[in-house]
């Protein structure tokens, strides 16, 4: 019996595809290979944007069409948030019965239904990658008038400690030197339990493990990097690299206000400037919206200033896309496509030259390399890194930087 894997979308996405690898291997299933026509095929979709919708109904039907007679099952956010659009779905004289997974509570079930008698609680293994993403948080429960989110991912639930730690364990011994925590909303780990210590308390118990790996943490709310989890990344620089991601969104109090965020510009760039002077030359990267819903030229420079103000070294730029369901969905004064795209390619090349500067200043310094190739792979501060002579591949190299190409590190072990 063969199966088939296909994901969009974020990295919880991702997991909770492994996790359901998982189970069908201790069914023993084997994945299929390309040409091979599989008996289940699992498609994890995602409703981020429009876009991703479209591509989530394409990749169902792609799949239906190339593994006649398969079970299809469907899963996700787009699947939450428009389950009508699956039901029954056609590809050419094709119309295949898809079981639709509208809450991934149901993943357990139906590993059950498929003969399961013990659920994974965790993973193993992570497809073919040398670092791994573990899920230890569900749900968010803010109100941005952009996101769709909430309204298919409502329920705040985090994974129990021991869970974790366990997952964590078992990756390092197999081979996994790079581990990513992430959770629709990391910082709200705890949460549903008045637990604003938690995520601290979390990784700890994480560094204490004794077994060779690194942290990475996927994306955290500026407000909500404390001091206590700043002293411990510090604490622990081989443990945890110092790289944060934090969503911006936009440079504009005005704008902020209308996307319902939860705090101004000024308190964003606030924490962000004492958190460049608590580390040395940390990565902090961003998310942007361009061309939200009345976004007037000047505040785009408000953007365009604050990300020249804290040098992010990257920014991950999207173009807004009204989300039916969402309040900014109605809004007035939406941005012509072409005003959003001209936008959204200034503030590209103002991120990548940005990004090449911030390389340049770590020329001479000392990185640490998780090798993906024997000559490549990803620094702690999240660039990627080319080495002169080779080295053991999956494992992590202390590195010192030579030179740059573009924003790619030049380095030599030592």
């Amino acid at each position: 019996m063969f199966f088939r894997l296909a994901t969009l979308g974020c990295k919880v996405n991702q997991y909770e595809t492994e996790l359901f690898r998982e189970g069908l291997r201790r069914l023993g299933y084997t994945e299929a290979k390309d040409g091979e026509i599989a008996d289940i095929v699992f498609v994890n979709t995602c409703a981020v944007t429009a876009e991703s919708e479209l591509k989530s109904r394409k990749l169902v039907r792609k799949c239906i069409r190339e593994n006649a007679g398969a079970k299809i099952i469907a899963a996700g956010c787009s699947v939450s948030h428009s389950p009508e659009a699956f039901a029954g779905m056609q590809t050419g004289n094709i119309v295949a019965p898809i079981t639709l997974l509208k809450d991934k509570s149901q993943l357990g079930m139906l590993l059950e239904e498929l003969g399961l008698s013990e659920i994974p609680k965790g993973i193993t293994s992570f497809a073919e990658r040398h670092r791994a993403y573990i899920k230890i948080q569900d749900g968010c429960c803010n109100s941005c008038s952009y996101c769709i989110i909430p309204k298919v991912r409502p329920i705040l639930a985090s994974r129990p400690e021991n869970e974790i730690l366990d997952e964590i364990k078992t990756l390092a011994k197999n081979g996994y030197r790079e581990l990513v925590l992430t959770g629709i909303h990391l910082g709200y780990y705890g949460r549903e339990q008045n637990n604003s210590t938690a995520l601290v308390s979390l990784l700890e118990k994480i560094t204490a493990v004794d077994e060779p790996f690194r942290l990475r943490l996927s994306s955290l709310e500026a407000v909500e990097v404390s001091d206590e989890l700043v002293d411990l990344i510090l604490a622990n620089p081989q443990r945890i690299c110092p790289h944060l991601h934090l969503p911006m969104q936009s440079g504009s109090s005005s704008v902020l206000r209308r996307m319902k965020r939860r705090w101004d510009a000024a308190k964003f760039v606030n924490r962000c400037e004492e958190l460049k002077k608590q580390f040395d030359k940390p990565a902090l990267t961003t998310d942007v919206i361009v061309g939200f819903p009345a976004e007037t030229e000047a505040e785009f420079e408000e953007t365009c200033e604050v990300v020249r103000q804290l040098r992010f070294s990257k920014v991950h730029v999207f173009r807004f896309s009204a989300r039916k369901g969402t309040e900014a969905a109605d809004y007035a004064g939406q941005i012509p496509p072409p005003v959003q795209k001209q936008r959204t390619e200034r503030l590209i090349q103002l991120g990548k030259q940005l990004r090449r500067e911030y390389a340049e200043s770590l020329i001479g310094t000392k990185v640490s390399v998780l090798l993906e190739t024997p000559d490549s792979g990803t620094a702690d501060r999240y660039l990627d890194v080319r080495l002169s002579t080779p080295q053991r591949v999956g494992e992590i190299a202390e590195v010192e930087v030579l030179r740059t190409e573009d924003d790619i590190l030049l380095a030599q072990h030592f």
